[in-house]
């Protein structure tokens, strides 16, 4: 497996990983063949009881248990539902999906959105708590979640606990800075937005983000 990978595994291997260990008269490849024989293969196994796990010889409890909670896993795993992502296409569309969580919060929260290609947010991250600053608020932390995920963009965003969104000047170095940081990375700042109480401003609109 690890040399080759889990997909150039048998049913049969795969299973012996799972049950880990055979008994004194049997491998557990051989219980592992037992089992996939007693099941018809993976076809009747999906759907096996516990009591039934542990009929065949070489099965206990908690082998069946491990098992049976594999199988679920995988069940869960191939039944999940795509998660239907936020797209964001203007400052009022950044604004409507942070407004109620931030505009009541005591400290200036600096948050990341991570977009695809389509301006779909794929990871929102908060990663600075305080007062703005452009030696807090450095791009190495920002691109960095941006790079693991590879984003083909991101916006930043942070609140004003007064309520008034309008920029100060550090807001806007910072700005700047992330907007050369991205340029050179290839990932662009699409905008930083500022929000207040219910109000909010584009420092891309206002022109500080070329």
């Amino acid at each position: 497996m690890l040399k080759d990978g889990v997909r150039a595994l048998s049913n049969q291997e795969v299973l012996a990983i799972l049950l880990r260990t055979g008994t004194k008269n049997e491998s557990v490849l051989q219980i592992a063949h037992q089992l996939l024989k007693a099941f018809d293969g993976l076809t009747l196994l999906k759907d096996a009881t516990i009591e039934e796990l542990c009929h065949l010889k070489g099965i206990g409890i908690a082998k069946a248990v491990e098992l049976s909670a594999a199988v679920e896993l995988g069940r869960r795993i191939h039944n999940m539902m795509p998660q239907e992502r936020y797209v964001i296409r203007s400052p009022e569309d950044v604004s409507n999906y942070v407004m109620e969580d931030l505009r009541f919060l005591k400290q200036e929260h600096f948050i990341a959105l991570y977009l695809n290609t389509k301006n779909q947010v794929i990871h929102r991250q908060t990663l600075f708590i305080g007062s703005l600053n452009a030696s807090i608020v450095h791009p190495r932390e920002v691109f960095k979640e941006a790079l693991k995920r590879s984003s083909a963009s991101i916006i930043c965003l942070h609140n004003h606990p007064s309520g008034d969104p309008t920029p100060s000047r550090e807001d806007i170095e910072v700005t700047v800075r992330l907007s050369q940081a991205g340029q050179l990375l290839g990932i662009e700042l699409l905008d930083h937005v500022i929000i207040g109480d219910r109000q909010y401003i584009s420092l891309k609109e206002q022109g500080h983000i070329k």
